[in-house]
């Protein structure tokens, strides 16, 4: 059985860019940092593979590679975004301190079961820091989300 999220990865351009957004703004400590130069397989390396600690204690890390090509984009929100639950309290302040910043922020946005307000992190990755409304549309003895995929399988 899974228990629970332990991290996502993800490249990222530069490791203290990176930790200065995920650490100093966003507020998650970061917890670990591994220097990785050689694989399991004893391949050569050169990567720093860093782990921010969210509050359930599961964690978003990063690998930062400069000798592996990679391309940045910006990321269209259907195709990658990062959600993170919030108080909507913690929310405001978030929305006010990007503001402050001066970052690219938008919303607060509601899509009826969240209230959403979005980022993008240095990498290009959208961020969007959530507040649930209502917990009964994750039940899926409410949702109906069986019949949903069903309907929108037929119609594609």
């Amino acid at each position: 059985m899974i228990k629970g999220l332990h991290h996502n990865a993800y490249r990222c351009r530069d490791s203290e860019e990176t930790r200065a957004f995920y650490e100093d703004f966003l507020g998650l400590p970061l917890a670990q940092a591994l220097e990785i130069n050689e694989t399991r397989t004893g391949r050569k390396t050169h990567v720093l593979h860093t782990f921010f600690r969210m509050g359930d204690g599961s964690f978003l890390a990063f690998f930062d590679a400069p000798d592996m090509p990679f391309e940045f984009k910006a990321q269209h929100d259907f195709d990658l975004h990062i959600a993170l639950e919030v108080t909507p309290e913690e929310q405001e302040a978030m929305l006010q301190k990007g503001r402050a910043e001066g970052r690219e922020v938008r919303g607060p946005v509601d899509h009826g079961f969240i209230r959403s307000i979005y980022f993008r992190d240095p990498n290009g990755y959208v961020i969007e820091l959530t507040t649930p409304k209502a917990a009964a549309a994750f039940d899926p003895a409410r949702s109906r989300a069986h019949e949903i995929v069903a309907r929108w399988q037929q119609s594609r």
